[in-house]
């Protein structure tokens, strides 16, 4: 860089600059679009070999095409239910038929067994999208009629349309949220006006990138979004994009001390930050990728959409960053200024001491360490992933959940909701009958051509019959499910009915098994990805082989703290089928950034200093910027509790705890602990592991020339 003309050494970052710009200014508006080709309708993600899936898409061959059942239920202000109400309920809901967006003739009202309480069930289109809350004020207008009773609308159209609601503005306000935190921690910590702007606007337009690539793709139906990955798609961007920039922005400020020459500075930071930067990035890459091999489709659409912002995230850390950082020099620390100290063996007070501590004592270090996260590890069984009941899945009161107690408190829990059997129609009394015998089965009856079990004659399509079946227990609860397995058992023995039972709680039954077999094949693929891309990179087998261990113990006692935090303080009885496998791919994706940091300039330093030498002042100079950093990433992902959702909540509290925890206990004490005891064996079977290393200053010696 010194050689090249002046001219030429500053042309490259201002063209840089220029093209980040430009791209920023063109695509920086996707990020608030990408709403647009996001679809909440969770019937799109169901897995792909399940027996509800093949349910649902033989339900098409009928006349009846697939809609969203909105049940609409009364009560009166008296203790029963007149005669004039039921009829004024049945005449207010019949006149939506031929309504937009309501399919066919909503049912009568049926009084409850008590006598207190009405029900209808009135048909939706499920491609409704932004206009269903509008077609379900219009079902509640009319409901509203019946003269003396309180009606409200339960059902997966109400649910889904609360699920909207928690997801409206998501682009705004997560967006705004995570950036208000990031700008925060980092004019705590650095205490500089100018870089924690330059980081932000790096991290704004990864996003835009992302989210443009995304769009495009979406919109071609290569890729699949919903309010979830759309979320995790913006916390994922902005918290890489960050953590990488603060890595490079510490390396600068060494390398400027050393150096003086701004440009030669950054090209030294870029090439001794790219090997780390690279290998994280690709850690979390390949890690969301695995999840191609899940059979759930949002799993699947997280997996690509999330690689694509951890690329975009990297390419603006290593160019835009640089550029900007090679025009500003030291003014982008401003009102510090990097002095020479910076670069020297000298590290914070803090993390001299805690270096010194770990030298000290290092068997005791890792034995307490090892023990504690041992102990929280042991509680990770008792967290719960068999789903969540419907009262549990909105943070805050939603009136979809309210109509479901009530309708729970005077009809079989299923009612409106049915498990739907698809079976042979010379089978159908036999089925019908094995049904109905089922435990936790309320009534069962083949549907007519009037689309109502029971009234009429059958309506039979290509040979096959449906058979609707009312269920005891509400339709998201866990009786439901284990009716469910019961129900396929019975309507299964019936010889030659090819009986297939689908509907929503088999839909959610599905949906938790697949999960399971899930984690089974994608967690032992990530596990082999980390391994891979840290050998690599350390050139060593025992390290990585002690990194990924201490992760994935970081994983499990974060799982062990997560279980008694969600039962004991914030109320849920369990989480989402899907909470353990996001937690452990983001969790130990993004975990073992900090030990790829960490050791990377360990063993830089070792090739100099020796294997002890290298791991103290590894810890010392990169303490700061890693514990930085991941505060910056668990504040990042904390923003997502500000949607009022309970798997977006349980997943912020998981990745924001154990990032911290691997930050302050497994990064800072564990593995350094480790790798000190075991000496330079741990460098097996490198040169390292003989005690082989270059003389100290050779490695600064070796880039003062290279520059």
């Amino acid at each position: 860089m010194r050689t090249a003309p002046r001219r030429a050494r500053w042309l490259v970052p201002l063209v840089l600059l220029l093209v980040w710009l430009g791209v920023g200014g063109t695509l920086g508006p996707y990020a608030g679009k990408l709403g647009e080709v996001a679809t909440n309708d969770q019937a799109s993600f169901l897995p792909q070999s399940a027996e509800s899936t093949k349910v649902l898409e033989a339900r098409e061959a009928f006349a009846q095409s697939e809609t969203l059942p909105a049940i609409v239920v009364w009560t009166a202000d008296g203790a029963r239910v007149t005669e004039a109400q039921r009829a004024a309920a049945t005449e207010s809901v019949g006149a939506l038929a031929g309504s937009a967006g309501v399919v066919g003739r909503p049912s009568p009202a049926l009084l409850s067994d008590d006598g207190q309480a009405l029900q209808a069930v009135v048909q939706l289109r499920p491609d409704l999208g932004e206009e269903l809350p509008t077609v379900l004020d219009e079902v509640r207008a009319a409901a509203q009629k019946v003269p003396g009773a309180e009606a409200q609308i339960a059902g997966p159209a109400a649910s889904q349309a609360d699920l909207s609601d928690a997801f409206a503005g998501i682009d705004g306000l997560l967006l705004g949220v995570a950036l208000a935190a990031v700008l925060v921690i980092l004019l705590l910590v650095y205490r500089s006006v100018l870089l924690p702007f330059v980081i932000i606007l790096g991290s704004v337009f990864a996003l835009g990138l992302a989210c443009a690539v995304v769009y495009a793709l979406a919109q071609r139906d290569v890729v699949q979004v919903d309010g979830q990955v759309q979320g995790i798609l913006s916390i994922l961007v902005i918290g890489a994009a960050t953590d990488y920039a603060l890595l490079l922005a510490a390396r600068f400020r060494e390398e400027l001390a050393v150096h003086g020459d701004r440009a030669a500075a950054a090209l030294v930071a870029v090439r001794r930050s790219f090997g780390a930067i690279t290998a994280s990035a690709a850690t979390v890459a390949l890690g969301l990728l695995a999840l191609l091999a899940s059979d759930l489709t949002n799993n699947r659409a997280l997996g690509p959409v999330g690689a694509i912002g951890i690329v975009c995230a990297v390419l603006t850390t290593l160019t835009f960053l640089p550029a900007v950082l090679a025009l500003l020099g030291r003014t982008a620390y401003w009102p510090s200024r990097p002095k020479a100290s910076d670069a020297s063996a000298e590290g914070h007070a803090v993390w001299l001491r805690v270096a010194a501590r770990v030298d000290a004592r290092p068997r005791f270090v890792w034995l307490v360490t090892g023990l504690v996260l041992t102990a929280l590890a042991a509680f990770s069984p008792t967290l719960s992933a068999k789903g969540v009941p419907l009262d549990e899945i909105f943070v805050n009161d939603a009136p979809s959940v309210a109509a479901q107690e009530t309708l729970g408190k005077h009809f079989p829990g299923g009612s409106g909701n049915p498990a739907v059997i698809i079976a042979d129609a010379g089978r159908a009394d036999a089925v019908t009958a094995a049904a109905k015998d089922t435990e936790g089965v309320a009534s069962a009856g083949a549907v007519s051509a009037s689309g109502r079990p029971g009234a009429g004659e059958l309506q039979v399509v290509d040979g096959r019959v449906r058979i609707d079946a009312t269920l005891d227990a509400a339709a998201d609860s866990g009786a439901a499910k284990e009716t469910i397995e019961r129900l396929r058992e019975n309507v299964h023995a019936v010889l030659g009915a090819d009986a297939l039972v689908g509907g929503y709680t088999a839909q959610q039954y599905d949906t938790q098994q697949t999960a399971a077999h899930d984690r089974t094949v994608i967690v032992p693929v990530v596990l082999g990805i980390i391994l891979l891309i840290l050998v690599l990179l350390l050139r060593s087998l025992l390290v990585p082989v002690l990194l990924v261990a201490t992760v994935a113990l970081n994983f499990l006692a974060t799982l062990g703290v997560s279980s008694l935090v969600f039962e004991h303080l914030l109320g849920f009885s369990g989480t989402d089928a899907s909470v353990p496998l996001y937690g452990f791919v983001f969790l130990v994706a993004l975990g073992v950034d900090y030990n790829i940091f960490l050791m990377s300039r360990v063993r830089e330093e070792a090739l100099a200093r020796g294997s002890r030498q290298g791991v103290l002042r590894g810890l010392t100079t990169t303490g700061g910027v890693i514990t930085s950093a991941g505060v910056v990433l668990a504040a990042t992902f904390a923003a997502l509790m500000v949607i009022p959702l309970a798997f977006l909540v349980q997943i912020a509290f998981i990745v924001a705890f154990g990032v911290l925890l691997d930050t302050l206990v497994v990064r800072s004490l564990l593995v350094p602990a480790l790798v000190i005891d075991i000496g330079p064996r741990a460098w097996w079977p490198s040169a390292l592991a003989r005690g082989d290393s270059r003389p100290a200053g050779a490695a600064h010696t070796a880039d003062q020339q290279s520059a």
